[in-house]
């Protein structure tokens, strides 16, 4: 079987998919990213093949700004297909190409592989109204932005029409594509290796001053890719004078960097985080709380390993692989009730759910944990049994993936 993977940003969420094909001799594994993703990579596992493209230009100045996003994705779309043609002309013809649509690479992958099938990942397709857009009334959404809205769906929508299959990562995302093109997606989690992502009572985590976290002591975490208002950041930062006031012996540690990578930037050119730390900069606890920025993937999960309550707060939008690995690594969750959080935690169940807009609830929340009111030990191992149970990548989610391109390769599908 030959199995053809495209990804801007590869591997993306074909980090444990494509290694697992390539390891079965009878599979020839080919993958295209942009240069940048590729080279970061460094030379290809067994049986993995790496092609990069140059990176696109985007839109030019004069493209009105609705199509932007579109004219980047046909630039996008043209860099892959001349990797593809050299594919072609090479006599190399894939069975099965699995793609990421959302940044236009998928446009022509049927004009030159017309028999080959084609799984796009549907990850979220923008609407209006009933997910992220407009949840947030701090941050007002204007007709303008509507109409730039629908039309970002450009690039999906042509690639969704030539896909034989799509695969979503949770039912909601799945939800959130048009009625006519659900019954061809597959839920099917990323997968979390909950062997990695796991407890350990022997975990340490040093922080800047040196002093080192253990399991046991009160920390309290929040982590997100970036910190903004799609993670909740500023409905975090507005619990957080009562927290440090409630529990003096709390430290709290803040992972993301100051980037956006969700939603508009912050006003006058600052981070969102300058633009909320004010909240806590004369409070006396304030050397109690770390931002440490982005941190090394083993390092982040010491981190998830010593906290006593992990803070997962987000607008209903792509669910972060975060919450998980925080419910693997058996942390206390109190997270935000919006969908899809509310698929996989259950409130008074694997979770403490709480209104994203509700700072002194947020507190409470947390509070109530710290001082032993609320008593979580059973929601701390029934997360972890979950996270094991329904989203395990070895034994749940990378054996239906395997199983779906194989189906696919078959015809079966």
């Amino acid at each position: 079987m030959r199995v053809l993977f495209i990804h801007q940003n590869f591997p993306g969420q074909y980090k444990h998919l494509a290694p697992a094909l390539a390891a079965d001799p009878e599979n020839e594994v080919v993958c295209i990213g942009e240069e940048g993703a590729i080279a970061r990579l460094g030379p290809p596992p067994a049986r993995l093949r790496f092609i990069g493209y140059p990176a696109p230009r985007g839109a030019g100045e004069g493209t009105h700004h609705y199509l932007r996003s579109t004219e980047a994705g046909v630039r996008r779309g043209q860099a892959v297909t001349r990797k593809l043609m050299d594919l072609k002309a090479a006599g190399w013809l894939p069975d099965v190409v699995l793609v990421h649509p959302g940044w236009g690479e998928s446009l022509f992958i049927k004009d030159v592989f017309p028999a080959t099938k084609l799984c796009v990942y549907l990850e979220f397709f923008y609407r209006p109204e009933g997910s992220d857009v407009g949840f947030d009334a701090e941050f007002p959404t204007s007709l303008d932005d509507v109409f730039k809205l629908r039309m970002r769906n450009t690039v999906q929508l042509v690639s969704m029409e030539q896909a034989d299959i799509g695969l979503s990562p949770t039912h909601w995302q799945r939800a959130q594509y048009p009625a006519w093109m659900r019954e061809r997606i597959r839920v099917i989690h990323d997968g979390i290796d909950t062997a990695v992502v796991a407890p350990s009572a022997d975990a340490g985590f040093e922080l800047p001053d040196g002093r080192t976290l253990r399991p046991g002591d009160e920390v309290i975490t929040y982590v997100a890719r970036n910190l903004e208002p799609y993670r909740g950041f500023h409905s975090f930062m507005r619990a957080l004078p009562a927290m440090l006031d409630a529990r003096p012996g709390a430290t709290v540690v803040v992972v993301g960097g100051d980037e956006v990578s969700y939603g508009r930037s912050a006003p006058d050119g600052k981070t969102y985080r300058e633009l909320y730390e004010p909240l806590i900069a004369g409070h006396p606890g304030r050397h109690r709380v770390h931002f440490l920025g982005k941190l090394p993937y083993a390092r982040y999960l010491d981190l998830l390993r010593v906290s006593r309550v992990h803070l997962y707060l987000t607008y209903p939008f792509v669910l972060s692989w975060s919450s998980m690995e925080a419910m693997a690594s058996g942390c206390s969750m109190v997270a935000s009730a919006t969908p899809p959080v509310q698929e996989v935690m259950r409130d008074g169940v694997n979770a403490r759910l709480v209104d994203f807009f509700d700072p002194a609830g947020i507190a409470k929340a947390v509070v109530a944990i710290l001082d032993g009111s609320d008593p979580d030990a059973a929601r701390r191992a029934r997360a972890r049994a979950d996270a094991v149970a329904q989203y395990d990548l070895r034994g749940a989610c990378l054996p239906q993936q395997l199983a779906l391109v194989r189906d696919l390769a078959a015809g079966r599908l």
